[in-house]
């Protein structure tokens, strides 16, 4: 899954599905769904450490992700890409907030969310991760 040459896709096809496909049939629901896909995907494409987190991000062509910040109940993460490719102006990132969330539920086993803030003047966004101690989880393979 990670690092492996794939043939290569163009931005702009990708553009069209991400930005104006998804938008205009999720409509004011787009965030929302965005997160829980995210969310759903991270469960496919399981990530057993950070390393692989931050790999995946960039395997999928999300951009760059970086750790700068770790607490002990929270990280924050930033995002960073070319700004014709993070298309920051346009783009939802709950996708990426949804997946960053349950990589991490998955790996701290607490119930954990992500909020995504963007930063146009800077060309990033921002992922503040939050997990409570106080409510653990589950972790239960799902059935094929």
């Amino acid at each position: 899954m990670l690092n492996t040459p794939s043939p290569t896709i163009s931005a702009f096809g990708y553009e069209i599905i991400r930005d104006y496909i998804l938008s205009s049939i999720l409509g004011k629901h787009e965030g929302d769904v965005l997160y829980w896909a995210g969310k759903d995907l991270a469960r496919k494409f399981p990530c057993k450490s950070q390393d692989e987190l931050i790999a995946f991000f960039a395997d999928a062509c999300w951009g760059n992700l970086e750790l700068i910040k770790e607490s002990k109940d929270g990280r924050i993460f930033q995002l960073t890409n070319d700004p014709e490719l993070l298309q920051i102006g346009l783009r939802s990132f709950r996708l990426e907030a949804g997946f960053i969330a349950e990589q991490i539920q998955q790996a701290k086993g607490y119930l954990t969310e992500c909020y995504d803030e963007k930063r146009e003047k800077q060309q990033n966004v921002m992922f503040t991760v939050k997990w409570d101690v106080k409510e653990r989880i589950m972790n239960t393979v799902p059935s094929e």
